[in-house]
């Protein structure tokens, strides 16, 4: 006995224009049932779960690729959350602990609405929509855990709350960044939180001056003073550079301590380091999402590494997230170009780096705080920014840029170009079917950068330049396009350099560093390329971190700040995967 889930994603589906091919296809609707029919006073077609028999015909035969039917155990028959008829919904709900939990997922599998049904933004539904449910009637459908949790809720449980979204804080507040804070908490606190985020020198800016790294930091700022008994987090590394990320994530793990926490995120170093205890969150992304029990944060990592949740005795995805015990190392290749000395004077602030070469089939890492130049770096080499001294490659180049304009057009139109096996991987490995009929308006941050990344992976060209390509992206997309980039790079024996924070990420990719130090906004100087473990300890070194590799999944670790092989590596000077 199975459940059904069906889903029309609205955005995609054209209704008249297709004439209603699922409905007309559809063999109980062919029999004289009503399965797929025409919502009433409106134009949309509407699936009925019950009667669907799972054919699939609906599915192969929409010209737009907006249905999904998806067989569950029996089970997960009743969801907490559904957002209305054939849209996603969330089976189980996370809970927090003493301590620090993080919920673990791919995007579109219901992290965010978890967090939006624990702190109240919205309640329970049941897949119930003809009417609204009591506080009691919530509470007698809930799981004895859960319903304690939600009758706290009730007596007043005090909640801060860090937004996904952090650009929509603009929306809401027009002010200064002083001024929104002496808004959210008690103002005789402002002065310390100021300082431990970092964020005096623009805490007199108006919110929409400020870049996004910045907003991060005032989000987690005004979230840190609001005087809560649970903390919850929505992504806290987007925008940041990893010295920033490490000062968010000792900011939050010193905040545990004291209070509960609860948080998601995708930097998996980053979310290794603050948790105690991880929720897996999996299913299928915009169709429906489930929440593992609670585990040790060691071992849920690793089980959603393996793709296979032990206790629950549920594989949920076909394949092992895998990382090579190794770093990846130089290649021994002719050199593709050879690049000169650049240098570049701005109002306040002067970049200049060493001369270097890229070998064929080879990719540079790009490492270094936020503010020293990485960006400006690769603008010259595309020839998007001119240097003061130095000349552009002459070479044909592809770029992807740090910050992506969503083009009034559709992802077809964008991509109509591309083609070939390239083009069909990043189609199946990022997902990119359901978006091709969708305006660039329309798209999320991850799906624009989806999108962005194929279209520049796709191009022609003998030097690829990605900056900060896993922005906005989930764990699993990361690590598929590391997989595509360096399969393309080594079979076409093309070059890339890639500016990125993710430290695992650049671990997977990357096989020569080039690393950036100076003053951040004042002077940022880039050096030739270097091997990766002289490299990444020079900057490991700067960022005030040590690593190690855990001993099953192989995956990068940071070590605990003052912990014996943090101090052992420091006086090895082996900040990077010491081995004794």
């Amino acid at each position: 006995m199975v459940t059904r889930v069906a889903v029309i994603d609205r955005d995609v589906c054209i209704h008249k224009k297709c004439g209603y091919v699922c409905a007309k296809v559809c063999p109980p609707n062919r029999m004289g049932e009503e399965c797929i029919v025409v919502e009433k006073d409106g134009i949309y077609p509407v699936i009925s779960e019950p009667l669907c028999i799972g054919c699939g015909l609906c599915v192969k035969k929409c010209p737009v690729k907006c249905i999904s039917v998806v067989n569950l155990a029996r089970e997960l028959e009743n969801p907490i959350y559904q957002y209305g008829v054939n849209t996603f919904r969330l089976y189980e709900l996370p809970l927090p602990q003493e301590g620090a939990v993080s919920l673990v997922g791919k995007n579109g599998i219901g992290k965010t609405t978890a967090i939006k049904l624990l702190t109240g933004q919205v309640k329970p539904n049941f897949a119930v929509f003809t009417k609204e449910f009591s506080e009691n009637e919530i509470l007698e459908r809930l799981p004895i855990e859960t319903r304690r949790f939600f009758e706290k809720n009730q007596e007043g449980l005090r909640a801060g709350v860090k937004p996904q979204q952090i650009d929509k804080i603009r929306d809401v507040f027009e002010g200064t960044v002083s001024e929104l804070l002496a808004t959210v908490g008690n103002e005789k606190k402002v002065p310390d939180i100021v300082r431990k985020f970092g964020i005096g020198n623009i805490k007199e800016r108006k919110l929409s001056q400020l870049s996004g790294g910045e907003l991060q930091k005032v989000a987690m700022a005004a979230a840190f003073l609001k005087e809560a008994d649970i903390y919850y987090f929505d992504e806290v590394t987007n925008y940041l550079d990893i010295e920033e990320r490490l000062r968010m994530a000792v900011l939050v793990k010193e905040l545990s301590e004291k209070k509960q926490v609860m948080m998601a995120e995708h930097d998996l170093t980053i979310l290794d380091y603050i948790s105690d205890y991880v929720h897996l969150l999996y299913g299928e992304d915009n169709v429906y999402g489930v929440v593992s029990g609670v585990k040790n944060v060691r071992a849920g990592i690793n089980e959603y590494i393996a793709g296979y949740l032990k206790d629950e005795n549920v594989r949920f995805r076909d394949h092992e997230i895998r990382f090579s015990r190794h770093s990846e190392s130089e290649v021994k290749t002719p050199a593709r170009v050879k690049y000169s000395p650049f240098s570049k004077q701005f109002a306040g602030f002067m970049f200049t780096s060493d001369d270097g070469e890229i070998r064929q089939g080879e990719i540079l890492g790009l490492v270094g705080k936020n503010a020293l130049g990485k960006s400006v770096f690769v603008k010259m080499l595309a020839g998007v920014e001119k240097p003061d001294k130095g000349e552009t490659l002459s070479l044909k180049v592809s770029y992807k840029p740090q910050y992506i304009k969503a083009e009034d057009a559709e992802v077809s139109d964008v991509l109509g170009k591309a083609g070939g096996v390239v083009f069909d991987e990043c189609k199946r490995k990022l997902g990119l079917s359901r978006l091709m009929d969708k305006n660039l308006k329309e798209l999320s941050g991850g799906e624009l950068q989806r999108v962005a990344l194929t279209r520049a992976l796709t191009q022609e060209a003998d030097i690829y330049l990605f900056d900060e390509p896993t922005a906005f992206l989930d764990i699993e997309q990361r690590f598929e396009f590391a997989s595509l980039l360096r399969k393309v790079i080594s079979e076409s024996e093309k070059s890339a350099f890639v500016v990125d924070h993710d430290i695992v990420f650049i671990d997977a990719i990357a096989n020569r560093l080039v690393v950036f130090q100076g003053e951040s906004s004042v002077q940022g100087h880039a050096s030739a390329p270097r091997g990766k473990k002289d490299g990444m300890n020079s900057f490991l070194e700067v960022a005030g971190i040590t690593m190690r590799r855990d001993r099953d999944s192989g995956r990068p670790r940071i070590n605990k700040p003052d912990s014996q092989l943090d101090r052992e590596q420091r006086e090895a000077g082996e900040y990077f995967y010491y081995e004794k």
